[in-house]
């Protein structure tokens, strides 16, 4: 499987990533013009890890956002679908001795109820089947008190910004991954999958009706990415 579509299927999605783990890391910084690090330390400081803390990376890929979580002294666990992301990020942060990595699918995650005191999420949220359910699981695990963040690809509220990003994403973003992807055609579904993603105010309704309160969120590099932030009520609940 080169590429997946905008049905999502697990299994196609999981197999297109196998692909693309070796360079997956190079690219995007390729194709974000640095931005990924930014967005990366964005979301490590939303998160606010602190050491002692239990905290859950979801979609975590080759594990760079999770290995800067665990600098802390956080626990993390780096939970991933693509066992081909995991493999390389297991090689690559073999010296990261709190940072665990573990197979799991966001729509049915094998941890227990109220075990982390963070959940975050970067990037994943848009290629999983059904993201409902999902953020349900992320609360399910939440502990009462504790954290979610999302830092996904989103909406350019100026027009101008808007129209360019989608011409960027048609037709700049295919030519320039033949050059740095090893699966080039992945990367077509890049594009349409974030064109098809809703906007920011319809992604923290999703994080608030799975139960989360305090949801925020603020634009990152002109609305190209946003960075959700919420929080479980500390009170007895599901």
């Amino acid at each position: 499987m080169n590429q997946a579509d905008l049905s999502k299927r697990g299994a196609d999605v999981a197999a297109m990533f196998d692909k693309v783990s070796a360079r997956y890391d190079r690219t995007n910084t390729v194709l974000s013009v640095g931005n990924d690090v930014i967005w990366r330390a964005a979301t490590t400081r939303a998160v606010a890890p602190r050491r002692g803390e239990r905290i859950l990376d979801l979609a975590a890929g080759t594990g760079t956002s999770s290995a800067a979580l665990a600098r802390s002294g956080a626990t993390v666990i780096a939970a991933d679908f693509s066992e081909g992301m995991l493999e390389v990020g297991r090689r690559r942060q073999a010296g990261v001795r709190n940072l665990e990595f573990v197979h799991a699918d966001a729509q049915a995650l094998p941890f227990a109820d109220r075990e982390f005191d963070a959940v975050t999420m970067s990037f994943g949220l848009r290629n999983v089947q059904e993201p409902k359910r999902a953020l349900a699981e992320l609360f399910r695990v939440t502990k009462p008190g504790g954290r979610v963040v999302i830092c996904e690809f989103s909406t350019p509220p100026n027009g101008l910004i808007r129209r360019g990003y989608s011409l960027y994403l048609k037709r700049v973003l295919p030519m320039v991954s033949k050059v740095t992807s090893s699966n080039a055609p992945a990367y077509d579904y890049l594009g349409d999958s974030i064109l098809d993603w809703p906007d920011q105010r319809t992604l923290s309704g999703w994080i608030r009706d799975a139960g989360y309160a305090d949801v925020t969120y603020r634009n990152l590099t002109a609305g190209i990415v946003a960075l959700h932030r919420g929080r479980r009520p500390a009170t007895a609940g599901r």
